[in-house]
């Protein structure tokens, strides 16, 4: 058998359907870049082929028997961390509910399981496989998962070289890409059920799955967590998650907007209609974060919200799982603090005049 060559990216995948399994190999075989070098049928079979084989990436369904895909990815991420796509098949509350439960533990990122005759899914699973392989996870993920301490030192709140802002932030948005599960919850869990502001969050995450991350981080935080609807109000102490293909912003009376526009490279929710509204409508009284993440979002908008004289934050890229959108808006000049994850909340909580070390659980 000929060895491949080292540009190619050698694969595992692992589902309990063999008709699944058997297309997943087809479908990565013949995206021309691919090996798939070994296949299993659950949680059990993927740690011993990512320990016996050490793949580029692993593709890992979430419900299967003897080990599923959370408990597996739990193992892998402890004892030999790898870039893990998980491949779900299904919408039930429970198998969203791990599945998001197994990015919070390390997995990078989750499409949609393919049918034989859907193209467009097929190519987003191989998209995935791609994009992930090159992920050094092994750098980043103690560093996400780790318990934050209350005690963490907080930054000095500056504002341009004044020793304070000279308006009162009143809504904050974030936008987080992979990675961002962990890091949204990083964040959230830092904040007091007394935390005066509205959060508007774009995670980008495959379709179906934002209801349940909204529901994960309901979980994570005392402050009450939902999918944005059109029209909402921001709420002191509310965090709205922009729902599936559509893109959120705030229109000029201070009220939720969900649109149809066109993607941002193949992107709906984007970041950057959400920064580009709260520069619009609130200016420096907003704040924006930018979390860890593939590409380039986001960016466009925190050139607007910072030009507006709005205070613009992103994650150093030691705490970041792939740091391309923080990146991409430092290059920009478009950032004012550039903050390991773990000290992001607790410049939120200065903003909002609260003492530092608040947490959830005080």
């Amino acid at each position: 058998m000929t060895q491949p060559s080292r540009s190619r990216i050698r694969a595992v995948v692992v589902d309990d359907s063999p008709t699944v399994r058997d297309l997943l190999i087809a479908i990565l075989q013949n995206a021309g870049d691919i090996d798939v070098v070994g296949s299993g049928a659950n949680g059990e079979d993927a740690v011993h082929l990512v320990g016996r084989l050490r793949p580029d990436v692993l593709t890992l369904d979430i419900r299967m028997p003897v080990m599923n895909g959370l408990e597996a990815t739990r193992r892998i991420m402890r004892e030999a961390p790898m870039p893990i796509v998980i491949v779900s098949g299904s919408a039930m509350r429970g198998d969203i509910d791990l599945t998001i439960e197994a990015l919070q533990a390390g997995a990078l990122t989750v499409v949609n399981k393919p049918g034989l005759a859907d193209s467009e899914t097929c190519h987003k699973v191989v998209q995935a496989v791609r994009l992930m392989a090159g992920v050094p996870v092994i750098h980043h993920w103690h560093r996400l998962t780790r318990p934050v301490a209350a005690a963490t030192t907080p930054p000095s709140v500056e504002w341009r070289g004044k020793p304070a802002r000279p308006a009162k932030i009143k809504v904050i948005g974030i936008a987080a890409s992979t990675g961002g599960p962990a890091a949204l919850a990083t964040i959230l869990r830092q904040l007091p059920a007394r935390f005066p502001m509205p959060i508007l969050i774009v995670q980008h995450i495959t379709n179906g799955f934002a209801s349940g991350l909204a529901e994960w981080l309901s979980h994570q935080t005392d402050l009450g967590v939902n999918l944005a609807g059109h029209g909402d109000a921001l709420t002191p102490g509310t965090i709205l998650i922009a729902p599936d293909n559509y893109h959120l912003q705030v229109n000029a009376r201070g009220v939720v907007e969900l649109c149809k526009e066109a993607p941002y490279r193949g992107l709906r929710p984007s970041a950057n209609p959400l920064f580009q509204s709260l520069a619009h409508v609130y200016g420096p009284r907003a704040a924006g974060v930018i979390l860890t993440g593939m590409g380039d979002d986001g960016s466009d908008g925190l050139e607007s919200l910072h030009a507006a004289g709005g205070l613009t934050i992103a994650q150093d890229e030691q705490s970041s799982v792939v740091f391309g959108m923080p990146r991409e808006a430092i290059a920009r000049n478009a950032i004012e603090f550039i903050l390991p994850i773990e000290q992001i909340g607790l410049l939120l909580n200065q903003l909002a005049d609260l003492p530092a070390g608040v947490t959830r659980d005080e």
